[in-house]
């Protein structure tokens, strides 16, 4: 990935955005992107480094031994069941990364017709990415499915629907980011986000952990969710440190701080990319209140897989800056460069 992101940062510096080489290399590389993920993460190893991924297996098995309980997620439990019967385990997870990789390509297309690598790119780059395509599975595709679902939005209401309702069945906690999408069509003043942004810090710091038992009473998610916010336990993961998590709060805002600039100082307007950065404010605004519960990287990812539509989305709709084609490589060099410095750190902790 390293490598992908310095040669497209070179690629920006000496072609232009509209030559035919360009054109050429954002559909060759997003192919060879695409292909060379799903490989590689759909034919991964089933051992115990993937702790989540040996669960699955477990009830992949139970469910091919007719052993099986259809719970909330019951997309999810429907798509299990049927792969149960036409396919192997290691099929199923190739299965898997399929749902979960090429919605991403699909929607960086859906956006940008004409410069969709550098979008998907940034979604196969964030620091997420890896974690929800081998352990958070089923969250992994919901996800990938919501994002699938806003690409649709002005173009095909109907699968628009459809994929918001297959997002909400395969991983229930997606009612928060669906619910929040639904408020961005009621309240349009995006200043109004940033205070709720700004209150929700606020009010983090200043209750405590009070929200944590707050939305666990009012039955938020299911109960594995409930569990997460309410445990005294904390994990030793080293993605699910507990405490008022400075350092992410730091990443989190920087979209939004950047979508300031786009929208006040560069004078950007877009009622797609508004519906895309509320729905993310308020997402992640919700973390940020109960950013102290077990296990609170689960709950940051129902915003953090917008994040790199609300960097990169103003850059490959209009011309709102200088030599916007150079600065896009830069940006993509940046956004990179966080994810690789935490691999980096984490693997030599």
């Amino acid at each position: 990935m390293l490598f992908v992101c310095i040669i497209t940062f070179f690629h920006t510096l000496v072609l232009k955005p509209i030559e035919p080489k360009t054109f050429s290399f954002n559909r060759n590389a997003a192919l060879f992107l695409l292909i060379t993920l799903l490989i590689y993460i759909g034919f991964r190893p089933i051992h115990g480094i993937f702790i989540d991924m040996t669960t699955y297996a477990h009830i992949f098995k139970r469910y091919l031994n007719g052993t099986y309980v259809i719970d909330s997620d019951y997309g999810f439990s429907y798509f299990l069941l049927f792969c149960t019967k036409t396919m192997t385990l290691e099929m199923f997870f190739f299965v898997c990364a399929c749902v979960y990789i090429i919605p991403l390509y699909i929607a960086s297309r859906n956006w940008f017709p004409k410069h969709y690598f550098f979008a998907f790119l940034l979604f196969v780059g964030s620091f997420s990415f890896w974690a929800y395509g081998v352990n958070g599975i089923r969250n992994g595709m919901a996800t990938s499915l919501f994002v699938l679902a806003m690409s649709y939005y002005k173009k095909n209401t109907s699968l628009m629907v459809l994929f918001f309702f297959l997002s909400y069945s395969f991983h229930t906690s997606m009612l928060l980011p669906i619910a929040a999408f639904c408020c961005t069509f009621f309240v349009t003043d995006t200043k109004k986000y940033y205070f709720f942004y700004i209150l929700s810090i606020a009010l983090s710091v200043s209750m405590g952990g009070i929200w944590e038992n707050i939305f666990a009473s009012i039955g938020f998610g299911d109960d594995r969710f409930s569990t997460y916010l309410t445990s005294a336990n904390s994990s030793t993961s080293k993605f699910a440190s507990t405490g008022f998590r400075y350092d992410f709060l730091i990443y989190s805002a920087a979209p939004i701080i950047l979508s300031r600039y786009y929208k006040y100082v560069s004078g950007y307007k877009s009622a797609i990319y508004d519906h895309v950065l509320h729905t993310y404010i308020i997402a992640n605004g919700f973390w940020i209140m109960i950013i102290r519960a077990n296990f609170s990287n689960r709950f940051a990812y129902l915003s953090w897989f917008l994040m790199a539509v609300v960097v990169i989305y103003p850059l490959l709709d209009k011309n709102i800056w200088t030599n916007q084609f150079k600065k896009i490589g830069y940006v993509i060099l940046i956004y990179y460069a966080f994810t690789y410095g935490m691999f980096m750190y984490y693997a030599f902790k």
